[in-house]
C-alpha cells in the first residue's frame, strides 16, 4: 500500500514523550522523515542525551508506524539529543550554558561534593557537555576529588580583559578556589569577598557552550546561595541528605530557602546519600545504619521528586580521596555506578520537565 511522509508524521502524533505528556511531533522532536519503498527513516531528537526513556520512545515510534501506516514497513530511527533550556542566550552571565543545577545541603558531612562531582561526570558520560563550579569557597574539595591538585587555570587576554580558562578533567570543565591558592591556606574571607570570587568564576571565565553547569554549593544557607540564585538564573536545585533526622532537619531548611520569594529556584528533587551500607563481599545485603527512607519522606513532605539513593560503600570514599571518582574508575561496581547513572538521568529528566512546563506552547514543526 502506498504511503507518504505525511502518513508517517501523522502516525508519530500518537507517540507521547512520557514525561512532558505531549506528542513528539508537537514537541518538534521529529525531523528528516524519508520514505523509500517499504523503508522509512526519521530522526528523533530527545531533550537530553541522558534520557532514561530513550529505548521506550524508540519502540513506541516503531509500533506507531506499524499500527497506523503498515505493519510490514522497515523502520530506521536515528536517536539524537538537544538539551532544552529556558536561559536566554543574551544574558550577561554564562550566556552559552543551557542549564545551571545547584547541588545543596543544609549541613556539611552528607556527601554533597561527592554527589556533585559524580553527578557531573555521569551526565558527561551519558553524552552531555558539562561544567562544574566549586562554590564552597571555604572548603573546596573538587580539586582533590578530580585529581587536579596543583594545576592552575590558564589566563588569556581577550579584548584587553583577562579571562580564566577552566581546567578539564575526566571530560568536564572545572573551576575551584582550591586551584588558585595553596591547598594548606585557609580562606579567611568575609561574605563580600566570597561573593566577589564567585562572580569572577562566572563572568571572567571562558566556559564555552555547556548543556549543564553543576554548582557545588557550600553547606548551610547564606550569602553564597543568595548570590548564586540571583546572579545565575538557576534552572533548579538538588538537595542532598542522609537518612537520619539530624540531617533531614537541615535539609528542610535548604529546601525551604530555595523557595523563598527573593530566591525562587525550582527544586529538581532530593538525593539520599549513605542510604544503606553494602559490604563488598555481600553485595546483596543492605544495612540501614543511619535510618531508612529519610530522603523519600523528605521528598514526599515537600512534594518534590525523589531522585534516588546512593549506598555507603568504601569505593566511593576511596575514589574521592585518590582523585579517581567512582563514576569513572569504579565501573566494575555496578551497584554504585548504576546508582549514579540513574540519578544523573533523573536529574536531566527533571530539568527537561521543568523547561517544558515553563516554556510557551510549541509551534507546528517543519519536518522536511
Amino acid at each position: 500500500m502506498p504511503f507518504t511522509q505525511e502518513d508517517i508524521i501523522n502516525a508519530l502524533r500518537h507517540v507521547d514523550d512520557p514525561d512532558i505528556k505531549k506528542d513528539l511531533v508537537t514537541l518538534n522532536m521529529i525531523s528528516e522523515v524519508e520514505v523509500e519503498g517499504d523503508k522509512v527513516r526519521f530522526k528523533v531528537t530527545l531533550t537530553t542525551p541522558a534520557c532514561p526513556l530513550k529505548e521506550k520512545i524508540k519502540k513506541d515510534c516503531v509500533a506507531a508506524v506499524h499500527q497506523y501506516v503498515d505493519a510490514d514497513l522497515e523502520v530506521s530511527i536515528e536517536m539524537d539529543a538537544n538539551v532544552t533550556s529556558l536561559r536566554k542566550e543574551n544574558v550577561n552571565v554564562l550566556p552559552s550554558v543551557k542549564n545551571i543545577i545547584c547541588v545543596a545541603s543544609g549541613k556539611g558531612g552528607v556527601g554533597k561534593s561527592t554527589v556533585a562531582v559524580n553527578l557531573a561526570l555521569s551526565l558527561a558520560r551519558l553524552g552531555a557537555k558539562v561544567g562544574l563550579i566549586d562554590a564552597d569557597i571555604h572548603g573546596p574539595s573538587i580539586p582533590m576529588m578530580l585529581g587536579v591538585k596543583g594545576r592552575k587555570p590558564e589566563v588569556r587576554l581577550v579584548k584587553d580583559k583577562h579571562y580564566m580558562v577552566p581546567l578539564e578533567a575526566e571530560g568536564i570543565k572545572i573551576l575551584s578556589i582550591g586551584l588558585l591558592i595553596d591547598e594548606r591556606q585557609a580562606v579567611v574571607w568575609r561574605g563580600p569577598m566570597v561573593t566577589s570570587a564567585l562572580r569572577q568564576f562566572v563572568t571572567d571565565c571562558m566556559w564555552g557552550k555547556l548543556d549543564y553547569m553543576v554548582v557545588d554549593m557550600p553547606p548551610g544557607t547564606g550569602d553564597v546561595h543568595i548570590t548564586v540564585a540571583q546572579t545565575l538564573n538557576v534552572t533548579g536545585a538538588v538537595i542532598v541528605t542522609t537518612p537520619q533526622e539530624v540531617a533531614l532537619a537541615d535539609a528542610r531548611k535548604a529546601l525551604s530557602m530555595f523557595r523563598l520569594e527573593n530566591i525562587n529556584v525550582p527544586i529538581l528533587g532530593v538525593i539520599e546519600n549513605m542510604a544503606y551500607f553494602t559490604p563488598e563481599e555481600l553485595p546483596n545485603n543492605k544495612y540501614y545504619i543511619f535510618g531508612k527512607d529519610g530522603g523519600q519522606k523528605l521528598a514526599d513532605e515537600y512534594e518534590v521528586p525523589f531522585l534516588g539513593q546512593l549506598p555507603l560503600v568504601q569505593s566511593i570514599r576511596e575514589g574521592g580521596d585518590a582523585g579517581k571518582p567512582v563514576s569513572v574508575y569504579g565501573r566494575e561496581n555496578e551497584i554504585v555506578t548504576n546508582a549514579f547513572d540513574e540519578i544523573a538521568a533523573n536529574v536531566a529528566r527533571q530539568v527537561a520537565i521543568k523547561n517544558a512546563n515553563l516554556a510557551p506552547e510549541s509551534t507546528e514543526p517543519v519536518l522536511s
